[in-house]
C-alpha cells in the first residue's frame, strides 16, 4: 500500500508515494501530476492578485487538481488581517464552487476560522496542515469535523504525542511539508504513537485520504 503526503513542497514522483504537491497560480510547474493550489498569506500581491485568482479558477477545474491551498490566515506576518481575510474568502468561496477541498495554514487564528466557516457555511473538507497546537485547540477543531495533518512537529516536539494520541484515526492525515525528514520517518513515528503497524497505518490514512479527495 502507497503512503499518502497531504502537504509537501517536493515533487518526488515516487511510486510508493501519493503527494499532494504545494502549487502557487505565480510559478505553476506543469510537470507536477497532483497538486493544491493556493494563495498563501506569506505571499498575498495585491498587484497580482486577479491573475492568480485567474490561474486558480483554471486549475481548480482540472482533475489533477485536488484541493485549493495552502491558503489562510497568519497573526504573525505584516499583511493585513482584513486583507487576508478577503483573500482568504475569496478562497473558500472558490472551492465551494468546484468542491474542492481546503488545504489550510493557519497560525493564530483559530476563532477566525471557526467563525468564518459558520458565516460562510463551509461544506468541503477543510484540513489543517502542520499542526503544532495543543489538545485543547485540537479538539476545538476536530468539533468543528475539519481534519489535522501532522508533520515536522510530530517529530520534533515530543509533547504532540498525547495531542496525535487523542485524534481519531478516521481525522488526521500526514505530512513532509518542506522538513529535511523523509516521510517513511513520520509514518514510522505516528504508527509507534497509534500502536499500529506502518501497514496499518497506511490503510488509515489511505481510508481518510478516500473520504477527503475520493479515488485520486
Amino acid at each position: 500500500m502507497k503512503y499518502y503526503n497531504l502537504h509537501t513542497h517536493s515533487h518526488t514522483n515516487s511510486v510508493e508515494v501519493l503527494e499532494l504537491v504545494n502549487q502557487y497560480p505565480w510559478a505553476f510547474d506543469k510537470t507536477v501530476t497532483q497538486y493544491s493550489i493556493g494563495i498563501h498569506p506569506w505571499y498575498i500581491d495585491e498587484e497580482r492578485l486577479s491573475s492568480d485568482i485567474k490561474v486558480l479558477e483554471e486549475k481548480l477545474a482540472l482533475p489533477e487538481c485536488l484541493a485549493l491551498g495552502e491558503c489562510g490566515l497568519d497573526k504573525r506576518i505584516d499583511i493585513p488581517m482584513d486583507l487576508q481575510l478577503k483573500v482568504f474568502e475569496k478562497q473558500i468561496v472558490l472551492a465551494e464552487r468546484f468542491q474542492k477541498p481546503l488545504v489550510l495554514h493557519l497560525v493564530s487564528a483559530y476563532d477566525e476560522l471557526i467563525a468564518i466557516r459558520k458565516r460562510l457555511n463551509i461544506s468541503v473538507p477543510v484540513v489543517l496542515h502542520g499542526f503544532s497546537k495543543n489538545q485543547k485547540v485540537a479538539q476545538q477543531l476536530l468539533a468543528q469535523g475539519f481534519y489535522l495533518s501532522f508533520g515536522k512537529y510530530l517529530l520534533q516536539n515530543p509533547e504532540m504525542k498525547v495531542v496525535f494520541q487523542s485524534v481519531p484515526n478516521d481525522c488526521f492525515f500526514l505530512e513532509t511539508d518542506t522538513m529535511a525528514e523523509t516521510l517513511e520517518e513520520v509514518y514510522v513515528l505516528a504508527a509507534q504513537y497509534k500502536d499500529l503497524s506502518v501497514e496499518e497505518l497506511k490503510a488509515v490514512v489511505a481510508a481518510n485520504w478516500q473520504r477527503v479527495f475520493g479515488d485520486k
